[in-house]
Order: structure tokens, then sequence, then C-alpha cells
């Protein structure tokens, strides 16, 4: 029975994020930076779909990739620079710059919940302090990796309308460092709010299914 609710709600899940991928596919501000923004996304979920009968994640798991995913089809959609609500904010409290990109990396700092479960089921790795640096050093790397996957983007096509688009600076020449700080700070606020929620998914996983 809990299995079968468990695979309810995966099934919601992913229905979700199909209907905001139709809705982000849809007329977006440039299909060379939708294609961008979203790739990544989808290259996620296909790799989650494949495997979802060998390792099956817990449900906190899936939340936090289908949450990232939605929020990747959003920028991609308008640009991270002109998501409109954040623009409003922006002209609200008189900011300098759209902080979409920033609430962004924050919340890819939840993130660590799956290479947290990743670890501890795959790894000898056990709870404590051990698997809080780890898994916040490989939250960081792949906030690096992104960062020069962007950098690189720019490159190859000699700083077009798009890569610009693409790389989001607004004109901030930290904003690669405010990025990675962004996601440090929202992985060490995911593990210390959702690690012991996450242990009470994984302990069910853990017992048999009626």
């Amino acid at each position: 029975m809990e299995q079968a609710r468990q695979q309810r709600i995966h099934g919601l899940l992913l229905l979700i994020v199909a209907a905001v991928f139709v809705w982000s596919v849809i007329r977006p501000a440039s299909y060379a930076v939708w294609a961008l923004e979203v790739t990544p996304a989808l290259i996620g979920l296909v790799i989650i779909i494949a495997l979802y009968r060998r390792f099956r994640l817990t449900t906190m798991s899936y939340a936090i990739i289908v949450m990232l995913a939605i929020l990747m089809l959003i920028g991609g959609h308008y640009i991270y620079s002109k998501v409109p609500f954040f623009n409003w904010i922006k002209d609200a409290f008189h900011f300098e710059r759209n902080h979409y990109d920033r609430f962004g990396h924050f919340l890819k700092g939840a993130f660590a919940i799956v290479l947290r479960e990743i670890v501890l089921r795959k790894t000898p790795l056990s709870r404590g302090s051990w698997l809080f640096t780890i898994v916040t050093s490989m939250s960081l790397a792949i906030a690096a990796l992104y960062e020069i996957i962007e950098w690189l983007v720019s490159i190859i096509s000699k700083g077009g309308r798009a890569s610009k688009d693409f790389l989001g600076t607004q004109g901030d020449i930290w904003d690669t460092q405010w990025d990675m700080l962004c996601t440090l700070i929202g992985t060490i606020v995911a593990l210390l709010l959702l690690s012991r929620w996450h242990d009470r998914q994984l302990a069910r996983l853990d017992q048999p299914h009626s």
C-alpha cells in the first residue's frame, strides 16, 4: 500500500513538471536561451526516469528534483534576468538587478539532499560531520562546474546575445562568486533543516513493502 501511494505521488510530480515543460516551450523569450537553460533539466529528468525501477529515490529527493526542473523551465521561458515577479521585486525594493538567478542558486543547494541520499545508499559513509562535509563539497563542485559550462558556452558562441542572457551576470563582475555562495548557503540550510526528515524517508525505503 505504501509503495503504491508513493508511486502515485511520483506520477503526480512527473505530470506537474511535464505541464510546466509544455508551458515553458510555448513562445519563450528566446528559443536559444531556452535550450541552454532547459537542457540540463531535461537530461537529469531522463536519467531519473530511466533509473526509476533500478534505483528509486525517496519522495523528498524527487520533489527537490522537480522543483529545480521547474525553476529552470521558468528561467528558460522568461530568461533568468527578466522573470516578471522578480522584476516587480526589483522595482518595489529598488534593487539594482533581478535576483531570480540568485534565488535559483540558493534553491539549487537543496540538491544536496539528493547527493546525500546517493552517498548514504551507495557508499559505506555513515551519518555525521564527514557526510555533511563531503556532500557540501559535492554540491559546491557541481555549482562550480555549472559556472564553467556557462563560461565555455560564452567562449564558444563568442559572446553572442544568447550566451550573454545565459550567463545573466547583469553587469556584476562577481556574479559567479555570488552564485556559488548562494548555492553554499542553500546547501547548508537544506542539510540542517531536511536531514532528519530525509532519514525517516530513507528508513521507510528499507522496510519490506506490503
